[in-house]
């Protein structure tokens, strides 16, 4: 299984670095559209290679999909956070009451019946 996950990494590696070679041309990025950078002061421009761009683009992507999901997922955290609290509020009243129920008897015939 190693292997597979040793040759999936190096094909997706591959395609990287193809995807990269084949767009090494300079690319020029606006804040702004050209019609629209009329009405502000300012328009940043930059220069970077298109596989900057597409890789960019990509790790954005990855990082709101992962923050959208981990949003989405909140409420089913929080039940599983609550029901973990009522299992621990469960069990701490199971381990009084069976104090309880052996208060005041022979402490062999206790162990005996908690035992079984």
């Amino acid at each position: 299984m190693r292997y597979v996950r040793y040759l999936c990494i190096a094909v997706f590696a591959i395609a990287l670095i193809a995807v990269a070679l084949a767009n090494r041309s300079m690319v020029s990025l606006k804040l702004l559209p050209t019609e629209v950078s009329g009405w502000f002061a300012l328009n940043p421009e930059i220069r970077v290679p298109l596989f900057i761009v597409i890789l960019g683009s990509i790790i954005a992507g990855l990082l709101v999909g992962f923050v959208w999901e981990w949003v989405r997922e909140y409420g089913q955290r929080a039940e599983a956070a609550r029901q973990a609290r009522e299992m621990r509020r469960l069990e701490r009243e199971v381990a009084r009451l069976k104090v309880e129920k052996h208060e005041g008897q022979d402490e062999v015939l206790a162990l005996l019946e908690q035992a079984s």
